[in-house]
């Protein structure tokens, strides 16, 4: 089971025709911008029973009351626009608590959203592989009083990744929105059919069109994935890539409304929005950009480092190895999110594992405790440790961030790992033209996945904990002293933020209980860096019961013991317009209470 595969979503909006408006698949050229090479753009109208901000699945669609998920074998539209409607689902019900917590009481708070897309994909220069933009432009935008939304996606998700955070607040207010996926996406590269995806989403084959992502061949049923196998480390440019997301809106406006063109920084309210991966990139385009381009910014539980603290790669290591030990203790496991008895057995395995491999001295959960604690995860941080060990996170993130720092091939990944889909026996085996057909539009874009797994030979030499071998030499990686551990602490180096930020109000939020990427790591100690350097305008707000995953505070169980994020982050853009307008301040750094997990 993955992140992917357990989540849900939905939000509001309204508006009216503007501008005569193309069919589907309209195409129009562009030229370079800066130093980023911007393909053709594709624009399409999306209206009626195809709108933005839900691909007219509505609120009742997006819950499945109106019959199951959008299907490849629905014949009413276009492929790509089935694509496309899929995508939407996938990720409002990846990302979202579509219950009455996350503000979604009634049917009638989804209405409908019309407009159009503009999509293309962005080089940088110097890159291999290019990133994909998208920009909504809903009917009800305003060219006398503009509005742009810049909202790079979270984790490694798809273009439409980012949609269920910024769309339901920025659609209903008539802004624009940019979209990109930051170079870690869901155009999975099927090397058995040497297929790729085209930019409205459907398969090609290499060569007969420009892809999303063209990695170097590779022999079998493997399969490469952006984030992981682009050969560009895209970590260390995410910051340039939301910048360009922001030029790619403006470029947009002036296409979409030249009568009223240019739209300048300086005449468009540009506002970042972000969560996760997503957010850490914002907090990087802040730093990165000309002054004056984003006038504000609100991210929620950002992954981002500065100087000093651990990164992401170097905890996720730590916590692969450690934290499965924890679920040996059965009556604290018991009363944790996720605690299932099956998880006991596991839990005593790599507490034997570890001391066997001369990593503890006890074969006991408080000895792996005192571990963790002493590297800087706090009760909060372990209280996620099931769901983190059942979601199987701490391997994906360490193996995939483990070959995009080295720019290794799915072909030679470091500690032997590889991607494959997966027979019904766990083995690798071609995908098959259908289930490919699926990736781009229902992947979360991590593995495992959609059918898509890890290729562990290691596992194979210690049968009884089959994934430690592999972990090992992952945190290897980050603890060793050879070649290969020194080039990927390099590698992170290059993805370290400074913290030196504009004279903009900036929102940062994060849940207490995040277990994937704990505010002791990431936005306390980048708040405090960035007032070191001067910034007066940041305020962090903490959410007591919150955690990293809204999409299972609906679970049976848990809704009485957590609370969502992006209802949070919808309130602090209500703020943050306050602030820009000059009706208040973003105000002190607060926590706000909610249910107390223990």
């Amino acid at each position: 089971m993955n992140p992917a595969g357990l989540l849900l979503v939905a939000a509001s909006l309204l508006g009216a025709c503007a501008n005569p408006m193309p069919e589907h698949g309209t195409t129009i050229t562009t030229e370079m911008i800066a130093m980023t090479e911007f393909s053709s753009i594709r624009e399409t109208a999306h209206r009626n029973d195809d709108d933005l901000l839900s691909a007219g699945l509505g609120l009742r669609g997006l819950r499945g009351l109106r019959g199951p998920a959008p299907r490849l074998s629905d014949t009413d539209m276009s492929d790509a626009l089935l694509l496309r409607r899929l995508a939407i689902h996938s990720n409002w019900k990846g990302l979202v608590d579509l219950t009455a917590t996350g503000g979604f009481a009634a049917d009638d708070q989804l209405a409908d959203a019309p407009g159009r897309e503009f999509q293309a994909f962005a080089t940088l220069d110097g890159r291999r592989q290019p990133v994909r933009m998208l920009v909504q432009l809903p009917d009800s935008f305003d060219p006398e009083n503009p509005c742009l939304l810049v909202a790079p996606v979270s984790g490694s998700r798809g273009i439409y990744g980012a949609l269920p955070v910024a769309a339901p607040w920025g659609l209903p207010r008539g802004c624009a929105i940019a979209y990109t996926d930051k170079g870690a996406g869901t155009d999975f590269f099927d090397h058995a059919s040497d297929s790729g995806l085209a930019l409205d989403g459907t398969r090609a084959r290499r060569g007969a069109q420009r892809l999303g992502f063209e990695p170097v061949p590779a022999a079998g049923p493997l399969v490469s994935i952006p984030h992981a196998h682009s050969g560009d480390n895209p970590e260390a440019d995410w910051g340039l890539h939301t910048i360009e997301a922001a030029r790619f809106g403006l470029m947009v406006l002036d296409r979409a409304f030249p009568q009223h063109a240019p739209f300048s920084p300086q005449r468009v309210r540009v506002i970042a929005v972000a969560i996760s991966n997503g957010g850490g990139a914002v907090l990087r385009a802040l730093e990165q950009a000309d002054t004056g381009l984003f006038d504000a910014a609100v991210v929620a539980a950002p992954n981002i480092t500065v100087p000093g603290q651990r990164p992401l790669f170097d905890y996720a290591s730590e916590a692969a190895l450690f934290q499965p030990c924890l679920l040996a203790d059965a009556e604290w496991l018991m009363k944790r999110p996720f605690g299932n008895p099956a998880l006991v057995p596991l839990g005593r395995q790599r507490c034997s594992t570890l001391v066997e491999a001369g990593l503890l001295e006890q074969a006991e959960p408080a000895a792996a405790r005192d571990v963790l604690e002493a590297g800087g995860f706090d009760a909060d941080a372990l209280e996620q440790s099931a769901v983190n060990i059942s979601l199987d996170v701490w391997r994906s993130v360490t193996a995939m961030y483990a070959a995009a720092y080295l720019r290794t091939p799915v072909s030679a990944m470091p500690c032997d790992f590889g991607v494959a889909a997966l027979d019904d026996a766990g083995q690798p085996a071609v995908a098959g033209a259908s289930r490919a057909r699926m990736w781009w539009a229902t992947s979360s874009g991590v593995v495992p996945g959609g059918g898509l797994g890890w290729i562990d030979p290691r596992s194979a030499a210690r049968p009884a904990d089959p994934a430690f071998p592999g972990l090992l030499c992952l945190r290897e990686l980050w603890t060793g002293r050879h070649a290969q551990a020194e080039s990927l602490r390099t590698a992170v180096e290059s993805t370290l933020a400074t913290a030196r930020l504009p004279d903009i109000p900036v929102l940062v939020i994060h849940g207490r209980q995040d277990g994937l990427i704990p505010a002791a790591f990431s936005s306390r100690p980048y708040v405090a860096a960035a007032r070191a350097h001067g910034s007066r305008r940041i305020a962090l707000w903490e959410v007591n019961g919150a955690q990293h995953f809204d999409v299972i505070v609906p679970v049976p169980g848990l809704s009485d013991r957590y609370r969502p994020l992006l209802p949070i982050l919808w309130q602090g853009l209500d703020r943050t317009i306050e602030a820009l307008d000059g009706r208040a301040s973003l105000g002190r750094d607060r926590v706000i209470e909610a249910i107390d997990p223990r």
